[in-house]
Protein backbone atom coordinates (compact mmCIF):
# COMPACT_ATOMS: atom_id res chain seq x y z
CA UNK A 1 0.00 0.00 0.00
CA UNK A 2 2.35 2.60 1.23
CA UNK A 3 4.54 1.16 -2.02
CA UNK A 4 1.33 2.16 -4.32
CA UNK A 5 0.74 5.39 -2.53
CA UNK A 6 4.29 6.80 -3.32
CA UNK A 7 4.19 5.52 -7.36
CA UNK A 8 0.95 7.86 -7.48
CA UNK A 9 2.40 10.37 -5.77
CA UNK A 10 5.31 10.69 -8.20
CA UNK A 11 2.86 10.49 -10.60
CA UNK A 12 0.85 13.77 -10.30
CA UNK A 13 4.36 14.79 -9.63
CA UNK A 14 5.58 13.74 -13.18
CA UNK A 15 2.37 15.01 -14.52
CA UNK A 16 2.04 18.41 -12.54
CA UNK A 17 5.94 19.35 -13.22
CA UNK A 18 5.95 18.33 -17.04
CA UNK A 19 2.91 20.30 -17.42
CA UNK A 20 4.23 23.18 -15.86
CA UNK A 21 7.39 23.22 -16.98
CA UNK A 22 5.52 23.40 -21.18
CA UNK A 23 3.18 26.07 -19.81
CA UNK A 24 6.17 28.11 -17.87
CA UNK A 25 8.69 27.66 -21.08
CA UNK A 26 5.36 29.10 -23.26
CA UNK A 27 4.84 32.42 -21.43
CA UNK A 28 8.91 32.98 -21.15
CA UNK A 29 9.19 32.30 -25.16
CA UNK A 30 5.72 34.89 -25.59
CA UNK A 31 7.30 37.45 -22.92
CA UNK A 32 10.80 37.52 -23.73
CA UNK A 33 9.76 37.39 -27.25
CA UNK A 34 7.53 40.55 -26.57
CA UNK A 35 10.20 42.25 -24.64
CA UNK A 36 12.80 41.70 -27.55
CA UNK A 37 10.42 43.84 -30.09
CA UNK A 38 8.99 40.94 -32.13
CA UNK A 39 5.23 41.73 -32.72
CA UNK A 40 3.07 39.15 -31.22
CA UNK A 41 -0.18 37.83 -33.27
CA UNK A 42 -3.42 38.72 -31.33
CA UNK A 43 -4.19 35.17 -31.09
CA UNK A 44 -0.56 35.04 -28.88
CA UNK A 45 -2.71 36.96 -26.36
CA UNK A 46 -5.46 34.21 -25.54
CA UNK A 47 -2.74 31.41 -25.43
CA UNK A 48 -0.82 33.63 -23.14
CA UNK A 49 -3.02 33.42 -20.75
CA UNK A 50 -4.18 30.02 -21.38
CA UNK A 51 -1.17 28.57 -20.66
CA UNK A 52 -0.95 31.01 -17.02
CA UNK A 53 -4.38 29.79 -15.95
CA UNK A 54 -3.36 25.95 -16.88
CA UNK A 55 -0.53 26.69 -14.60
CA UNK A 56 -2.83 27.44 -12.16
CA UNK A 57 -4.80 24.84 -12.65
CA UNK A 58 -1.98 22.27 -12.15
CA UNK A 59 -0.41 23.76 -9.49
CA UNK A 60 -3.58 24.52 -7.58
CA UNK A 61 -4.56 21.06 -7.75
CA UNK A 62 -1.33 18.73 -8.26
CA UNK A 63 0.68 20.25 -5.74
CA UNK A 64 -1.72 19.33 -2.97
CA UNK A 65 -2.58 15.41 -4.77
CA UNK A 66 0.98 14.87 -4.61
CA UNK A 67 1.79 15.68 -1.04
CA UNK A 68 -1.42 13.88 0.34
CA UNK A 69 -0.16 10.77 -1.89
CA UNK A 70 3.06 10.44 -0.32
CA UNK A 71 1.62 10.69 2.94
CA UNK A 72 1.69 14.67 4.11
CA UNK A 73 -1.66 14.42 6.30
CA UNK A 74 -3.41 17.61 7.33
CA UNK A 75 -0.82 19.76 5.63
CA UNK A 76 -4.06 22.48 4.64
CA UNK A 77 -6.14 24.04 7.69
CA UNK A 78 -9.44 25.73 6.60
CA UNK A 79 -7.94 28.92 5.13
CA UNK A 80 -5.34 26.67 3.22
CA UNK A 81 -8.03 24.42 1.72
CA UNK A 82 -10.49 27.26 0.93
CA UNK A 83 -7.86 28.91 -1.14
CA UNK A 84 -6.69 26.03 -2.67
CA UNK A 85 -10.23 24.99 -3.94
CA UNK A 86 -10.94 28.67 -4.88
CA UNK A 87 -7.93 28.81 -7.16
CA UNK A 88 -8.68 25.82 -8.82
CA UNK A 89 -12.18 26.07 -9.44
CA UNK A 90 -11.47 29.87 -10.76
CA UNK A 91 -8.47 28.60 -12.51
CA UNK A 92 -10.55 25.78 -14.74
CA UNK A 93 -13.35 28.32 -15.32
CA UNK A 94 -10.92 30.23 -16.73
CA UNK A 95 -9.34 28.28 -18.95
CA UNK A 96 -12.63 27.17 -19.99
CA UNK A 97 -13.82 30.33 -21.00
CA UNK A 98 -10.02 31.08 -22.62
CA UNK A 99 -10.39 27.44 -25.02
CA UNK A 100 -14.00 28.95 -25.93
CA UNK A 101 -12.43 32.13 -26.48
CA UNK A 102 -9.73 31.31 -28.95
CA UNK A 103 -11.92 28.80 -31.03
CA UNK A 104 -14.64 31.40 -31.24
CA UNK A 105 -11.61 34.17 -32.62
CA UNK A 106 -9.76 31.77 -34.77
CA UNK A 107 -13.59 30.75 -36.28
CA UNK A 108 -14.31 34.30 -36.97
CA UNK A 109 -10.49 35.20 -38.19
CA UNK A 110 -10.68 32.38 -40.35
CA UNK A 111 -14.17 33.27 -41.96
CA UNK A 112 -14.72 34.36 -45.61
CA UNK A 113 -14.87 38.26 -46.19
CA UNK A 114 -18.80 38.03 -47.10
CA UNK A 115 -19.87 36.59 -43.88
CA UNK A 116 -21.69 38.06 -41.38
CA UNK A 117 -18.52 38.28 -39.01
CA UNK A 118 -16.37 40.11 -41.41
CA UNK A 119 -17.01 43.36 -38.87
CA UNK A 120 -15.29 41.25 -36.32
CA UNK A 121 -12.29 40.74 -37.59
CA UNK A 122 -11.35 43.89 -36.93
CA UNK A 123 -13.00 44.82 -33.68
CA UNK A 124 -12.06 41.35 -31.82
CA UNK A 125 -8.36 41.85 -31.33
CA UNK A 126 -8.79 45.29 -29.68
CA UNK A 127 -11.33 43.55 -26.89
CA UNK A 128 -8.82 40.53 -26.29
CA UNK A 129 -7.44 42.17 -23.22
CA UNK A 130 -11.15 43.25 -21.37
CA UNK A 131 -12.53 39.71 -22.14
CA UNK A 132 -9.74 38.42 -19.96
CA UNK A 133 -10.21 41.28 -16.89
CA UNK A 134 -14.12 40.09 -17.68
CA UNK A 135 -13.40 36.61 -17.15
CA UNK A 136 -11.50 36.70 -13.84
CA UNK A 137 -14.32 38.69 -12.34
CA UNK A 138 -16.72 36.84 -13.40
CA UNK A 139 -15.12 33.28 -12.33
CA UNK A 140 -14.14 35.30 -9.29
CA UNK A 141 -17.81 36.19 -8.06
CA UNK A 142 -19.07 33.17 -9.12
CA UNK A 143 -17.32 30.63 -7.30
CA UNK A 144 -16.78 32.44 -3.71
CA UNK A 145 -19.22 29.89 -2.51
CA UNK A 146 -16.61 26.85 -2.35
CA UNK A 147 -15.07 29.67 0.33
CA UNK A 148 -17.89 28.91 2.59
CA UNK A 149 -18.65 25.09 2.56
CA UNK A 150 -14.77 24.11 1.83
CA UNK A 151 -13.26 23.08 5.26
CA UNK A 152 -10.13 21.47 6.53
CA UNK A 153 -9.29 17.98 6.55
CA UNK A 154 -11.77 15.72 8.38
CA UNK A 155 -9.81 14.26 11.41
CA UNK A 156 -12.43 12.12 13.18
CA UNK A 157 -13.93 9.82 10.93
CA UNK A 158 -17.53 9.48 12.58
CA UNK A 159 -18.72 12.84 11.47
CA UNK A 160 -20.95 12.00 8.97
CA UNK A 161 -22.26 15.71 7.85
CA UNK A 162 -18.72 16.33 5.82
CA UNK A 163 -17.71 15.43 2.65
CA UNK A 164 -14.28 13.64 2.22
CA UNK A 165 -11.95 15.06 -0.31
CA UNK A 166 -8.97 13.54 0.66
CA UNK A 167 -6.79 16.03 1.92
CA UNK A 168 -9.71 18.64 2.59
CA UNK A 169 -13.43 17.93 3.10
CA UNK A 170 -16.39 20.08 2.44
CA UNK A 171 -19.72 20.85 4.89
CA UNK A 172 -23.05 18.28 3.72
CA UNK A 173 -25.79 20.26 2.69
CA UNK A 174 -29.30 18.65 1.16
CA UNK A 175 -28.88 16.98 -1.99
CA UNK A 176 -31.58 19.35 -3.75
CA UNK A 177 -29.80 22.33 -2.65
CA UNK A 178 -26.80 21.07 -4.07
CA UNK A 179 -28.39 19.68 -7.14
CA UNK A 180 -29.42 23.92 -7.60
CA UNK A 181 -25.91 24.59 -7.10
CA UNK A 182 -24.30 22.32 -9.29
CA UNK A 183 -26.79 23.08 -12.30
CA UNK A 184 -26.95 27.24 -11.75
CA UNK A 185 -22.72 27.25 -11.20
CA UNK A 186 -22.59 24.34 -14.64
CA UNK A 187 -25.26 26.66 -16.94
CA UNK A 188 -21.88 29.31 -18.31
CA UNK A 189 -18.98 25.91 -18.48
CA UNK A 190 -22.49 24.32 -20.69
CA UNK A 191 -22.74 27.63 -22.70
CA UNK A 192 -18.80 27.04 -23.21
CA UNK A 193 -18.83 23.70 -24.05
CA UNK A 194 -21.87 24.08 -26.81
CA UNK A 195 -19.75 27.12 -28.31
CA UNK A 196 -16.66 25.44 -28.47
CA UNK A 197 -18.61 22.58 -30.43
CA UNK A 198 -20.29 24.57 -32.71
CA UNK A 199 -17.71 26.86 -33.45
CA UNK A 200 -15.22 23.95 -34.41
CA UNK A 201 -17.84 22.10 -36.68
CA UNK A 202 -18.02 26.01 -38.33
CA UNK A 203 -13.86 25.61 -38.37
CA UNK A 204 -14.32 22.16 -40.23
CA UNK A 205 -16.10 23.30 -42.68
CA UNK A 206 -13.98 26.40 -43.49
CA UNK A 207 -11.16 24.11 -44.08
CA UNK A 208 -13.09 21.63 -46.02
CA UNK A 209 -14.51 24.35 -48.19
CA UNK A 210 -10.50 25.53 -48.47
CA UNK A 211 -9.76 22.01 -49.46
CA UNK A 212 -12.32 21.96 -52.44
CA UNK A 213 -10.61 25.24 -53.84
CA UNK A 214 -7.63 24.34 -53.65
CA UNK A 215 -8.03 22.12 -55.88
CA UNK A 216 -8.84 25.06 -58.62
CA UNK A 217 -7.53 27.78 -56.82
CA UNK A 218 -3.69 28.69 -55.89
CA UNK A 219 -3.80 28.45 -52.52
CA UNK A 220 -2.24 32.19 -52.01
CA UNK A 221 -5.17 33.47 -53.55
CA UNK A 222 -7.58 31.98 -50.89
CA UNK A 223 -9.35 35.06 -48.73
CA UNK A 224 -8.04 33.83 -45.07
CA UNK A 225 -4.55 32.94 -45.47
CA UNK A 226 -2.55 30.14 -46.41
CA UNK A 227 -0.48 27.41 -45.21
CA UNK A 228 0.16 29.12 -41.46
CA UNK A 229 -3.23 30.00 -40.58
CA UNK A 230 -4.46 26.66 -42.11
CA UNK A 231 -1.78 24.91 -39.10
CA UNK A 232 -2.95 27.69 -36.40
CA UNK A 233 -6.73 26.61 -37.22
CA UNK A 234 -5.36 22.67 -36.94
CA UNK A 235 -3.76 22.87 -33.91
CA UNK A 236 -6.60 24.73 -32.31
CA UNK A 237 -8.82 22.25 -33.55
CA UNK A 238 -6.92 19.91 -31.23
CA UNK A 239 -7.06 21.71 -28.54
CA UNK A 240 -10.50 21.86 -28.40
CA UNK A 241 -11.23 18.34 -29.03
CA UNK A 242 -8.83 17.45 -26.66
CA UNK A 243 -10.54 20.13 -23.55
CA UNK A 244 -14.34 18.98 -24.48
CA UNK A 245 -13.11 14.92 -24.18
CA UNK A 246 -11.25 15.36 -21.03
CA UNK A 247 -13.78 17.90 -19.47
CA UNK A 248 -16.45 15.93 -20.46
CA UNK A 249 -15.14 13.12 -18.36
CA UNK A 250 -13.91 14.87 -15.21
CA UNK A 251 -16.99 16.58 -14.84
CA UNK A 252 -19.13 13.41 -14.87
CA UNK A 253 -16.84 12.21 -12.53
CA UNK A 254 -16.92 15.33 -10.27
CA UNK A 255 -21.05 15.09 -10.42
CA UNK A 256 -20.46 11.83 -8.72
CA UNK A 257 -18.19 13.35 -6.45
CA UNK A 258 -20.22 15.68 -5.28
CA UNK A 259 -23.36 13.51 -4.63
CA UNK A 260 -21.87 10.61 -3.49
CA UNK A 261 -18.91 9.10 -1.03
CA UNK A 262 -16.71 7.30 -3.82
CA UNK A 263 -13.70 5.47 -3.40
CA UNK A 264 -10.12 7.86 -3.45
CA UNK A 265 -9.83 5.50 -6.41
CA UNK A 266 -12.12 7.71 -8.31
CA UNK A 267 -10.70 11.02 -7.00
CA UNK A 268 -7.19 10.49 -8.01
CA UNK A 269 -8.97 9.71 -11.58
CA UNK A 270 -10.77 12.55 -11.44
CA UNK A 271 -7.49 14.34 -10.82
CA UNK A 272 -5.55 12.65 -13.23
CA UNK A 273 -8.37 13.81 -16.04
CA UNK A 274 -8.35 17.69 -14.74
CA UNK A 275 -4.70 18.04 -15.31
CA UNK A 276 -4.55 16.02 -19.16
CA UNK A 277 -5.39 19.18 -20.51
CA UNK A 278 -3.31 22.33 -19.04
CA UNK A 279 -0.55 19.34 -19.13
CA UNK A 280 -0.63 18.75 -22.48
CA UNK A 281 -1.75 21.75 -24.30
CA UNK A 282 1.30 23.45 -24.26
CA UNK A 283 3.03 20.28 -25.89
CA UNK A 284 0.90 20.48 -28.60
CA UNK A 285 1.66 24.21 -29.09
CA UNK A 286 5.02 23.76 -29.54
CA UNK A 287 5.06 20.67 -31.46
CA UNK A 288 2.04 22.05 -33.94
CA UNK A 289 2.19 25.90 -33.78
CA UNK A 290 5.10 26.86 -36.64
CA UNK A 291 4.89 30.52 -35.30
CA UNK A 292 6.19 28.85 -31.71
CA UNK A 293 8.88 27.48 -33.57
CA UNK A 294 9.09 30.93 -35.17
CA UNK A 295 9.44 32.88 -32.24
CA UNK A 296 12.16 30.48 -30.71
CA UNK A 297 14.27 30.50 -33.83
CA UNK A 298 14.09 33.96 -33.74
CA UNK A 299 15.01 34.75 -30.33
CA UNK A 300 17.73 32.11 -30.31
CA UNK A 301 19.21 34.22 -32.80
CA UNK A 302 19.10 37.36 -31.13
CA UNK A 303 20.51 36.30 -28.01
CA UNK A 304 23.13 33.66 -29.12
CA UNK A 305 26.46 34.15 -28.74
CA UNK A 306 28.23 35.63 -32.10
CA UNK A 307 31.78 34.22 -32.74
Amino acid sequence: MISKDISLGFFFLSQTGFGALGNSFLLGLYTITFLTGSRLRPIDLILIHLTFVNDLVLLSKGIPQTMDALGFNHFLDDVGCKLVFYLHRVARGLSLSTTCFLSTFQAIIISPRKSRWTELKTKVPKYIVHFCFLCWTFHLLTNFLILIYIKGPKRNKNITETWNFLYCSATSYNSANVALYVFIISLPDMACVGIMIWTSGYIVFILYRHHQRVQYIHENNLTWGGRPEKRATQTILILVFMFVSFYSLNSILALLINFKKLPSGIIHTSVFLAACFPSCSPFVLIISDSQVSKYYLTLWGKIKPQP
